[in-house]
């Protein structure tokens, strides 16, 4: 039998071959085709057979349990604190007892009283009554704090905001909307309550957009699964009159477009205490260093890492539990990585330590400037001679400051956050140098004595806190008026339950 016959006489087998094959691959196909419809006709059933109408904006999240269980229950995981990493977790820790150097840095600004590392969304409004930043305020119109402070913690603001306008709501103190906003971050934050798409509840992200000339509503899907959390997780200021919102992207989302913004309007949050600079406060500028990184120039959103989509009863929802991508390694990272779990979680942790190595030195480099910088005024400094030296530790707390408070900056963007810490370090050195200088201007050539700071009550207490004081009226605050809030809340209907 020659080669030709051979060939014809395998012809059949592999007919029989291909022909199964084929069958396995339309079965497989059409399994795939039959889980799609059916999920999408489970989500359409589920929109179009909604059992709880609402409309306008529902500040309660659990009106939207009937109708959305999976994302409720998820959502209501926030509350746990139990998750921790090497570096960070999602239960308070106090950062001033940690590195008592803070205390400094902020002397004369709230943030030197408490400052611990935030919790799930749950938490977002029992945390900001609790701290010691927002005062003890005993009436309605006391406290040191705006209403302002609230815009991020609760979806009561957007239904305050649109029942007595933008500007009235900011224009308060902070005490003022305490019976109204009492519900923690939840759906009607980024979502309609009568479609459920994502939307923009806060006007100031709106108005950033406009400030560089573009439209939020030119925002992709894609892009909103972002721009929902970019909401809060961004830098931003209060308007001296009328302590209006603002996001300064005015000259781009740059750590050096806002500093730019914020010296053009000669803006500062305060004077510092000890070194009379004027002081920036970096709030948290998540989502602009997250931009400079490479999950965003790859098209990925907040929502991929940390919201991750989850499979159950053949629908595919997107866990509304937030937290951590180190949580839930399986589902987050390696849906794109096929490194090991160890391999990654390595990786997260080599940038944070070497991102920590550089703050460390930072913060001990500029306490001491501000330290040096009061030593400077005792010794009888002008205004004159101290100016380079205020303006370089301006500009060094402001880099450092600006790093450290964007939640996860170390792994969203490394290149780019150990860039700022680093000029944040070298301009600490330049500002010490310059007061070194002005101090032999006027005759002082020895080391400058600097005060124990070595924890957090020492350091307090250099600065003039009277901290006892502090706790204990922050105690009566909450014996006495959060009660009365919570009451009149559920008397008006603002609560589903008390809590």
């Amino acid at each position: 039998m020659n080669n030709k016959q051979e060939k014809n006489k395998m012809k059949p087998w592999m007919g029989w071959l291909l022909f199964f094959v084929t069958i396995g691959v339309v079965f497989l196909l059409g399994m795939l085709a039959a889980s799609i419809t059916q999920r999408r006709a489970e989500i359409t059933s589920m929109m179009y057979n909604r059992m709880i109408v609402i409309k306008g904006i529902e500040s309660r999240s659990e009106i939207f349990a009937t109708d959305f269980p999976r994302q409720y229950e998820s959502w209501s995981q926030t509350a746990d604190t139990s998750f921790q990493s090497e570096f960070n977790g999602s239960s308070i820790v106090d950062v001033l007892d940690q590195r008592p150097e803070m205390v400094i840095l902020w002397a004369g600004y709230a943030f030197s009283k408490d400052y611990g590392t935030p919790r799930g969304h749950m938490n977002a409004v029992n945390d900001v009554v609790h701290t010691l930043r927002t005062g003890s305020p005993m009436t309605a119109e006391e406290g040191p704090q705006p209403a302002t402070c609230w815009t991020c913690k609760s979806p009561d603001v957007p239904r305050l905001m649109d029942s007595v306008g933008v500007a009235e709501f900011y224009n308060k103190p902070w005490a003022h909307w305490g019976h109204e906003i009492v519900n923690p971050i939840g759906c009607a934050d980024c979502h309609d309550a009568e479609s459920m798409d994502l939307q923009i509840s806060r006007p100031a992200l709106i108005e950033g957009y406009e400030s560089m000339g573009m439209n939020i509503q030119d925002a992709t899907h894609q892009d909103m699964r972002s721009l929902a959390c970019a909401q809060c997780h961004v830098e931003y200021y209060f308007t001296p009159e009328g302590k209006y919102l603002i996001f300064p992207w005015h000259n781009g989302m740059t750590m050096e477009g806002a500093e730019q913004y914020y010296d053009s309007i000669q803006f500062s949050d305060y004077t510092h205490a000890l070194s009379k600079a004027p002081i920036i406060k970096a709030q948290h500028p998540d989502y602009e260093i997250f931009k400079t990184g490479i999950h965003a120039q790859r098209g990925v959103s907040c929502a991929d890492c940390h919201m991750p989509y989850t499979s159950e009863g053949g629908i595919k929802y997107s866990s509304h539990h937030v937290r951590s991508p180190l949580a839930s390694m399986n589902n987050t990272c390696q849906v794109c990585h096929r490194e090991t779990e160890e391999d990654l979680r390595n990786s997260v942790y080599e940038r944070q330590r070497s991102a920590n190595q550089i703050r460390n030195l930072v913060e001990k480099e500029l306490s001491t400037a501000h330290l040096e910088a009061q030593f400077a005024w005792e010794k009888g400094a002008t205004e004159a001679q101290m100016n380079k030296a205020l303006q370089l530790i301006r500009q060094s707390q402001w880099r450092w400051d600006y790093a450290v408070a964007s939640h996860g900056g170390a792994f969203h963007s490394p290149v780019e956050f150990q860039r700022i810490l680093s000029l944040s370090l070298d301009r600490a050195h330049k500002a010490r140098f310059e007061i070194a200088k002005v101090l032999a201007e006027i005759g002082y050539t020895g080391d400058v004595p600097l005060p124990d700071i070595s924890t957090k009550a020492k350091a307090q207490e250099y600065i003039g806190l009277k901290m006892e004081t502090e706790i204990s009226n922050k105690k009566n605050f909450h014996e006495t008026v959060v009660p009365k809030w919570l009451e009149t809340a559920k008397r008006n209907n603002r609560l589903v339950s008390l809590n």
